[in-house]
């Protein structure tokens, strides 16, 4: 029994000792223990945390850089992109997040952690690649489905043998017209090869294709023009195209035909252009049948008027220098009436205005009867014969020499000139009546005409007056003989446009450079024109141009070397230029001068007149008239 209470008893003691130990351990050791390895393990915790949210960021916006460019280029993969790059991201992170743990801490870098940091690269690798190779199977897809659209193209828009053709894609309401004349110039090329290479079912099927498609395009120039077979014949060219395309393409072959095509419609448009301007010139030279039925209606009626009721009233103001004079040569009675009519109705005092027509004999006695019919209100008019004018002759006048020369006839009229169409339009020019008749030459003899006028201003016939033109009359001229127009404009319209440099009388004595001016509106002081001699000075250079080796026809050559050095330039705003030949003369220039001059081939009177400025010259002209509604003339 005292044995079995001692060993009781030390075990009791036994327990309690260790009852206390774990009572100090729980209250001293335990807590100490807690919140050194809470320390640790939250400092690590934070580091790691911060350089894992940094980098997974970056990571991170540099796929969703990725993944937005795609979803950006086809919006159809944009769900199925965001899912790989959100699982691309959380892979990404977690794997950044399981590798750097302990990075900041070297203490920690034990072969498992250096293992593990491996593994990670191997990881973000191999997700790399992953998301390349996504990228570039994306690529491949649109570049597929691209290709796919093209095709469909190809079968929705008839006749289109080649896809790639940008003006086939663009909307153009004329463009099935466009299309049949390529396909021709196409099935030409392959007929021309195939001939070459001997392949005749071929050459004939084109041939035939070519004829039909010719027939159907017809004259046609608007899609709407075209017949209903027009879309048949389109789709079966476009088959026959493709068929020859696969057994004779050839790109040099191919280069080549088109090249000769080329050349051939380049020489076929140059031939035209001949032509054209052949019949122009000669439909310029012509007088229309009803301003010649006016002049000779007129004519008539005025040789059958007494001597007495021939006469122009004020006859006593054609002599005097202080009124405003106008001199206007002039074959054409209509003409004429539109250049008077204008410049009376635009004058601010028509009493004050002088006007000097001269005619030739044909047209003498209808231009008398027209303004004796018709006067210019309170202005005063004359009307002479050129053929009266007894002192010019071939003894005094140079040109009129040469004019009547037989060496002259044969240039004009003869000689080596052609007598085709496309070859003749510049011969034409020298057989024009303007170039052969003095009326046109009476410009270089104003003072011997107007012997006491000190100013006169010379006026065409192709001219209309829109505003009061008095005030050129008080233009200082700086001492010069002639107020006009320049002309030059860049390189155009100066002086080695109209003179032959190459004769050294010409480059000696001018400047290629010097710039041009224009007839047709001249205020000309005559007292500095007899004190210069300027007719003498014409005369001496006609008398050198009898070969016409200083230049070749017309008088603006001439008056540009009579008057070089003696013209003043005036404002252009006085006359505007190129009604007769130029489509793009801007409105308000027109409608702000004080002179159109329809100078061209494009004459208000013809049928070739430009529709836009015709309105500028027909509201001069009576249309209630007697005369003129006898022979039928009308806007």
């Amino acid at each position: 029994m005292a044995l079995k209470r001692g060993l009781s008893g030390r075990n009791s003691g036994n327990v309690c000792c260790y009852s206390i130990v774990v009572l100090v351990f729980c209250s001293f050791l335990a807590p100490l223990i807690f919140f050194v390895g809470r320390g640790v393990y939250t400092s690590t915790s934070i580091d790691n945390n911060d350089f894992s949210t940094t980098t997974s960021t970056q990571v991170s916006s540099f796929v969703k850089e990725k993944i937005l460019a795609k979803s950006n280029t086809k919006n159809a993969e944009g769900n199925k992109w965001t899912q790989i790059a959100a699982y691309v991201r959380n892979e990404i992170s977690r794997g950044i997040q399981d590798d750097l743990v302990d990075d900041d801490h070297s203490q920690f870098h034990t072969p498992a952690i250096l293992a593990r940091r491996q593994l990670g690269e191997r990881r973000r690798e191999k997700y790399a690649t992953a998301l390349v190779k996504q990228d570039d199977e994306v690529t491949v897809k649109l570049e597929n489905a691209a290709l796919e659209r093209s095709k469909s193209v190809d079968s929705a828009v008839l006749g289109k043998y080649s896809i790639w053709r940008k003006e086939n894609e663009n909307e153009n309401t004329d463009s099935k017209v466009h299309l049949m004349r390529d396909q021709m110039i196409m099935a030409r090329v392959y007929i021309s090869i195939a001939t070459m290479k001997k392949k005749s079912r071929l050459a004939q099927e084109l041939q035939k294709q070519l004829k039909e498609s010719q027939r159907a395009l017809g004259e046609a120039i608007y899609d709407a023009d075209l017949t209903r077979s027009a879309h048949e014949k389109i789709k079966s060219m476009d088959q026959v195209l493709s068929k020859a395309k696969e057994q004779l393409y050839d790109c040099n072959l191919v280069t080549g035909k088109l090249r000769a095509i080329l050349q051939s419609a380049d020489e076929q448009v140059r031939s035209l252009k001949r032509q054209s301007t052949f019949l122009s010139q000669l439909a310029a030279k012509t007088i229309p049948n009803g301003i010649h039925c006016l002049s000779m209606r007129l004519a008539i009626d005025y040789y059958l008027l007494p001597p007495e009721k021939r006469k122009f009233p004020r006859s006593e103001n054609l002599e005097d220098p202080s009124l405003f004079h106008y001199a206007l040569f002039s074959d054409n009675v209509l003409a004429a009436s539109v250049v008077v009519n204008s410049t009376i109705m635009n004058a601010k005092e028509p009493a004050k205005h002088v006007f000097h027509l001269v005619t030739d004999k044909l047209n003498f006695g209808a231009m008398n009867m027209w303004f004796l019919l018709n006067p210019p209100g309170k202005a005063t008019i004359h009307v002479e014969n050129v053929d009266e004018f007894k002192w010019l002759n071939s003894s005094y006048c140079p040109v009129l020499r040469q004019l009547e020369s037989a060496a002259m006839k044969e240039y004009y009229f003869k000689g080596s000139h052609s007598t085709t169409l496309s070859a003749g339009s510049s011969n034409l020019k020298y057989r024009n009546p303007k170039y052969l008749s003095m009326l046109n030459h009476l410009r270089f003899y104003l003072p011997q005409i107007y012997p006491k006028l000190d100013k006169i201003l010379f006026l065409d016939d192709d001219i209309v007056v829109q505003k009061d033109l008095t005030g050129l009359w008080s233009v200082n001229l700086h001492e010069k003989v002639n107020g006009a127009v320049e002309t030059c404009g860049e390189s155009f319209h100066r002086f080695d446009k109209y003179l032959n440099f190459s004769n050294p009388h010409i480059a000696k004595n001018f400047d290629p450079n010097a710039c041009g001016w224009a007839y047709g509106m001249n205020i000309f002081d005559l007292k500095e024109w007899k004190k210069r001699d300027i007719t003498g000075i014409y005369h001496k250079w006609q008398n050198m141009n009898e070969d016409r080796v200083l230049w070749k026809l017309g008088t603006l050559p001439p008056g540009l070397m009579t008057f070089y050095g003696l013209t003043h330039p005036l404002d252009k705003s006085w006359h505007v230029l190129g009604l007769g030949y130029s489509p793009s003369i801007d409105g308000s220039e027109i409608e702000n001068a004080a002179v159109i001059h329809y100078n061209g081939n494009m004459k208000p009177w013809l049928e070739l007149a430009m529709t836009k400025y015709k309105s500028y010259w027909t509201k001069y002209i009576k249309f209630d008239h007697p005369y003129i509604r006898t022979c039928k003339l009308v806007e």
